[in-house]
């Protein structure tokens, strides 16, 4: 039965201000400038006050006029006030201008070497061999196919159907396969393979200085490469019947190739990418100073055409309905460029005000750069500093770099969990993963430290922790089992 009633709720909502303030602050600094311009192309209504495009008349204050009485009646009714639109007297001071920089100071440019890209290198050296039209297209497909690292990871029927669909070329596996052993030819020696283990053999089999160890790497790679994967070398000694000098000899061959050929190109070609940190820290006199990075922020303003648009609405009496449309689009886009600017003005300050806290929270951290010296923190911690929500310094956390005299750090690496030692003191884990670090750069690499032994290491020093957690910490490390750390 269908009926229909009132009913009162009482619900949070967010302004579309509060919307736009969020999604500018996880937007690390390298962003904020694209996105900015994004905004001003979007909004004729905005512009950069640096902009040499741009009039010097339009960077002069607006005068201060006093309403007319029907004005003011005609904007009550109109239910808005035309002086709110045109007050440009508000200097966009977000910038923090400070940018510790002078004319003289020196700008160094790190030089980035460029070249031809991994797959262009391979087709280059097709013209070296003597292929008719038919197996140029074929073998040129299958350079498409390489991966960055130089594997080839698709089935040679799957290609046989692509090529006979996108290229209208009839094949069979056996032909790619026969191009394929040709590909592998080529240099990087390495290319073209299917798997790991086929990669070392073509890296093995094209060395020039065949020694005995270099045959028994080869030996060892087609008969027992599970067992090397695994590190099992006692398994593959008694097996292959070697002794362990010529065990190590043979796995040190191994060890000296690349199972990525194809890097080796793609680390000179790749596009350049750096990391433009969101704040600075510097040290001096047992003293911090913090800057937010706005360097490359452009200034912005309320476009004086626009203003002028509406002093002009302000003083026509009679008003037509396009005219009152090209109104309200105005207002809209005007309004819209005052959230903009406010919303700018809101991250600076709240990115100041949260590494602000962070900086004065680990402040023997800043000053060192020992992490040992880095406190628990999490992000309730440095909310009730700032007085702000948990949410709003997540998203600050997340995406903003610091650079300080001992690196640039992803800001929510200073975040960590605490754990309490034997003697009742809070510590971080990431003091506790430094010292498990420590410890394994240590260890004796014939015989690696096992999770067990590395968890009474700790207990003797006042951590008392449980071995899946070292385990966990270690895995967290990106450190490898004992197993698979063990050397010969």
């Amino acid at each position: 039965m269908l009926s229909q009633k009132l009913q009162q709720k009482l619900l949070q909502k967010l302004s579309p201000q509060q919307i736009l303030l969020m999604k500018l602050l996880q937007i690390p600094s390298i962003a904020l400038e694209q996105r900015i311009k994004q905004e001003i192309e979007e909004n004729p209504a905005l512009e950069d006050a640096g902009d040499p495009e741009l009039s010097t008349d339009a960077e002069e204050p607006l005068p201060d006029t006093e309403p007319d009485p029907v004005e003011e009646l005609e904007r009550e009714r109109d239910d808005f006030d035309i002086t709110d639109y045109i007050d440009d007297d508000d200097v966009p001071a977000y910038r923090l201008n400070a940018n510790n920089s002078s004319a003289d100071d020196e700008h160094r440019e790190i030089p980035y070497a460029s070249g031809i890209s991994f797959h262009e290198m391979l087709v280059s050296q097709l013209g070296l061999r003597r292929l008719d039209d038919r197996q140029v297209q074929i073998a040129t497909y299958i350079i498409g196919n390489l991966d960055d690292s130089g594997y080839l990871n698709r089935n040679l029927s799957a290609m046989v159907d692509d090529l006979a669909f996108s290229q209208n070329i009839i094949t069979t596996p056996e032909e790619i396969s026969g191009l394929l052993k040709m590909v592998q030819e080529f240099d990087p020696p390495g290319v073209g393979a299917r798997d790991l283990r086929e990669c070392l053999l073509i890296q093995l089999r094209r060395q020039d200085n065949v020694t005995p160890s270099t045959l028994l790497a080869i030996q060892l790679i087609e008969r027992y490469f599970d067992e090397l994967t695994k590190k099992h070398y006692d398994k593959i000694a008694k097996r292959a019947k070697v002794t362990e000098e010529d065990l190590r000899d043979a796995v040190n061959e191994i060890l000296k190739l690349n199972p990525k050929p194809g890097n080796s190109m793609v680390e000179t070609t790749r596009s350049n990418q750096y990391i433009m940190p969101d704040f600075f820290v510097y040290s001096k006199d047992e003293e911090l100073e913090l800057q937010v990075n706005s360097r490359n922020m452009p200034e912005l303003r309320l476009s004086r055409t626009y203003v002028d648009m509406l002093e002009t609405y302000s003083e026509t009496k009679s008003k037509s309905s396009s005219q009152k449309e090209a109104v309200m689009f105005i207002r809209q886009k005007i309004d819209s460029a005052k959230w903009f600017i406010d919303a700018i003005k809101q991250r600076q300050n709240t990115l100041f005000v949260t590494m602000s806290a962070i900086m004065e929270y680990q402040h023997e951290y800043f000053l060192t750069g020992d992490e040992t010296k880095l406190r628990p923190m999490i992000l309730k911690d440095i909310a009730e500093i700032v007085g702000l929500d948990i949410s709003t310094i997540s998203r600050v956390a997340n995406s903003k770099y610091v650079q300080t005299p001992y690196g640039t750090f992803l800001l929510k690496t200073f975040f960590s969990e605490s754990m309490q030692t034997d003697s009742g003191e809070e510590v971080s884990t990431r003091e506790i993963k430094k010292i498990l670090s420590d410890c394994i750069e240590g260890e004796e690499k014939g015989k690696p430290l096992t999770d067990e032994q590395l968890t009474d290491i700790l207990k003797e020093k006042g951590y008392n922790i449980a071995r899946r957690t070292v385990a966990k910490y270690r895995e967290q490390l990106s450190i490898p089992v004992a197993r698979l750390r063990k050397e010969l």
